[in-house]
């Protein structure tokens, strides 16, 4: 079981979920009939309200902002092209290029690690007392050398021992990195399913968003819509960035312990490996923070809490002025009294 879970080909998911997304795409013609005719009501009320009150204010009437709701209505006629279209035509680029880092760390890492294994390889082999744990052919010519007294059949008995234990032990040690590299690419398939679910439920009904922004006092579902779908979308990049910082991390390891293993031959690795494992335990875990981090690019109430800080502060600005003011003109006043 635990083999076939080790054979899968994460890279075909992941290109299977951009398929899906491509797939149910078409699906947004069939929300854009009710969409318009929610936008269609609310652009009626809209600009009959704006034309009354301009008539009963003797006002010339504004025309610029009654374009908006046909401004709407197009993106709503031509939501899969121009809407969803754009938006992916500029995140597209994103996406791509954290990717390719990605791509470049991974290959590097492969690298170092094929380095790695070979220089621990012959250090143990150039030893004589670790070659037969590594070498079949060494540990044949060292049982060759050895006869059939009770010593040497002791020491036969040992060497049997102690390479079962090596094997072991870094067949165990393989095996838990295995499945820590499986369980991290599952935690990064787990973010991409989820973000493709969202993106797909958010583009089939961003028609209806749109249409209801129409209305008056629901402007902001336009901005909400928009906020959403780019954080969403901006899951991928995060979490790809977020496995090369990890990957770069791994290569940085690896490249210390070349490093150390060339200029000491007896240099142990089982620290590293160690360091390694729980690199990968921070990496799974972080993994779900990603949502976390990609809503701190953009956010949908980021300018009006920008807006409402700058108030606060003209607000208290204006009264600690005002209050200067008051308590200069005061003395002034108390000053003058006393003298007349």
């Amino acid at each position: 079981m635990m083999n076939i879970l080790l054979a899968i080909d994460f890279e075909n998911l992941h290109t299977l979920l951009r398929s899906l997304y491509d797939e149910m795409m078409p699906l947004c013609a069939n929300m854009a009939g009710v969409a318009r005719a929610i936008a269609g009501l609310g652009a009626l009320f809209y600009i009959a309200y704006r034309v009354w009150q301009s008539l009963a204010r003797a006002e010339a009437i504004d025309v610029f902002p009654l374009l908006r709701p046909f401004a709407i209505g197009l993106c709503i006629l031509m939501f899969p092209t121009v809407v969803l279209g754009t938006l992916n035509a500029v995140m597209t680029p994103i996406v791509q290029g954290v990717a390719t880092m990605l791509e470049g760390e991974k290959l590097d890492m492969q690298q170092y690690r094929e380095q790695k294994d070979k220089l621990e390889y012959e250090a143990m082999k150039r030893n004589p007392e670790t070659a037969y744990l590594v070498s079949n052919e060494e540990f044949d010519k060292q049982l060759e050398e050895l006869g059939w007294s009770p010593g040497d059949l002791v020491t036969m008995t040992g060497m049997y021992v102690e390479r079962g234990m090596y094997s072991l032990k870094k067949g165990i040690r393989d095996w838990f990195r295995e499945v820590l590299e499986l369980m991290f690419d599952a935690a990064a398939l787990v973010i991409d399913t989820l973000r493709t679910f969202f993106l797909i439920v958010l583009a089939i009904l961003g028609p209806l968003a749109f249409a209801i922004s129409v209305w008056d006092g629901f402007q902001s579902t336009l901005t909400q819509w928009l906020c959403r779908y780019i954080q969403v979308y901006l899951w991928l990049p995060v979490s790809d960035l977020f496995s090369c910082i990890l990957a770069k991390i791994q290569v940085l390891m690896l490249q210390n312990d070349i490093e150390r293993m060339q200029a000491d031959p007896n240099f142990s690795l089982d620290s590293s490996d160690g360091v390694y494992i729980i690199f990968m335990i921070i990496g799974i875990i972080g993994y779900f923070t990603v949502p976390t981090v990609a809503s701190w690019v953009i956010q949908a109430g980021g300018m009006g809490n920008y807006n409402r800080n700058v108030n606060s502060v003209t607000n208290r600005s204006g009264a600690l002025a005002g209050g200067a003011v008051g308590a200069t003109a005061g003395n002034v006043a108390g000053r003058l009294r006393k003298i007349f």
